[in-house]
C-alpha cells in the first residue's frame, strides 16, 4: 500500500484504479471510516468509466499519519460543544476540515494532479466540499453524497442513529464486528444486510483497528462550521447525492447543499441511506459519469 506525504508531518496511504492519463477522481470517506469502505469492485467499475481513481485513508484513520501526541475525550469534548464551551472544545480538536482538505489536495499535489473530479460521501462530503470552497481551481467538479452543509438545523440525525455512532465500540474483534449490525439502523431499507457490514468491519479492525482518531476527527467535523455563505458563491459543477433511507444524515442536508450551490444538480435515491448499497451502484456510477465527464 502506498503512503505519501501530502502535508507538513501527515502522509497518506492511498490506492489508485484505472489509467493515470484519464480524468482524476478522488475519492472521499466519512468519519472514522477507512478508504476500503469505498469498495474495490466499485473503484473498478468506475475506472472502466474512463477515469483514474484515487482513494485515501484520512490523517487519524487508516494506515494513514495518527496524532497520538494529542489525545481527545470525545465524552469531555461532546461536553464542551453541548454546554457552549468552544473556547474549551477547540482547544481540544488539534486540526480543523480546512487541514483535511488540504491533505488530500495535497496527496494530488504529490501525485502530479493538478485539478481533479472530487467526490466525498458523510464527513468526506464535508472535506470535499472545503476542498472546493478553498481551492476551487483544483477541482473540476464536486459531488456531495449523503453529507450536509455544517448548519445545525439541517442533515440531523435521529436520536436512535446519534446514540449509535457516538457509543463506544467494542474493543474485541467479535465484538467489533458483531457491533456492526447496529448500522443497519441507518442503512437503505430495501437493501441494507448484515453480512457487509461485518464484512466491513472484520477487514476494518484487521487492517487498523484504531479508535483514538475518532475524537479528533469528530472535532474537525463539528467545529467546522457552517459552510453556507461560502456554499452560495462556490462556482464548481456541484452534484449533491442523498439517500431517503438516510437517519445518520438526514436528506435534509443533501436537499440545503443543492439549494445553496448555484446550479448544483440533485439526486435523491428512494433506496438509500447512509450506505451505498451493491444494488444502487449502477446508477451512482451513471451519475458521477454523467456529472464527470
Amino acid at each position: 500500500m502506498p503512503i505519501i506525504e501530502a502535508s507538513p508531518g501527515v502522509s497518506l496511504a492511498y490506492e489508485t484504479f484505472g489509467d493515470p492519463s484519464d480524468p482524476a477522481v478522488l475519492l472521499v470517506m466519512g468519519f472514522s471510516a477507512q478508504m476500503i469502505a469505498w469498495h474495490e469492485d466499485f473503484c473498478r467499475a468506475l475506472a472502466a468509466r474512463g477515469r483514474y481513481v484515487i482513494r485515501y485513508d484520512n490523517r487519524d484513520c487508516g494506515l494513514s499519519t495518527k496524532l497520538d501526541h494529542h489525545p481527545v475525550d470525545i465524552g469531555r469534548f461532546i461536553n464542551a460543544v453541548s454546554s457552549g464551551d468552544l473556547s474549551s472544545a477547540f482547544a481540544m480538536a488539534p486540526y480543523t476540515l480546512r487541514d483535511m482538505a488540504d491533505d488530500g489536495l495535497g496527496l494530488l499535489t504529490a501525485l502530479g494532479i493538478e485539478r481533479a473530479h472530487v467526490v466525498g460521501s458523510s464527513m468526506g462530503g464535508m472535506i470535499a466540499q472545503t476542498m472546493a470552497i478553498s481551492r476551487p481551481e483544483r477541482v473540476r467538479t464536486l459531488t456531495s453524497m449523503m453529507s450536509s452543509t455544517g448548519e445545525p438545523e439541517y442533515g440531523r440525525p435521529s436520536a436512535e442513529a446519534q446514540a449509535v455512532v457516538s457509543g463506544p465500540k467494542p474493543a474485541d474483534r467479535e465484538g467489533y464486528v458483531a457491533a456492526a449490525e447496529a448500522e443497519l439502523l441507518w442503512a437503505s431499507k430495501r437493501y441494507g444486510k448484515a453480512a457487509p457490514l461485518r464484512e466491513l468491519a472484520a477487514r476494518s479492525y484487521d487492517r487498523a483497528y484504531y479508535p483514538a482518531g475518532a475524537g479528533r476527527q469528530l472535532g474537525a467535523m463539528i467545529l467546522g462550521g457552517s459552510r453556507a455563505d461560502a456554499l452560495r458563491e462556490l462556482r464548481v459543477p456541484t452534484l449533491v447525492i442523498h439517500g431517503l433511507d438516510d437517519t445518520l444524515i438526514d436528506p435534509s442536508g443533501g436537499r440545503r447543499t443543492a439549494e445553496l450551490v448555484p446550479g448544483a444538480k440533485l439526486l435523491l435515491l428512494p433506496d438509500m441511506g447512509h450506505d451505498r448499497p451493491r444494488e444502487l451502484w449502477p446508477e451512482i456510477i451513471d451519475a458521477l459519469d454523467t456529472h464527470t465527464r
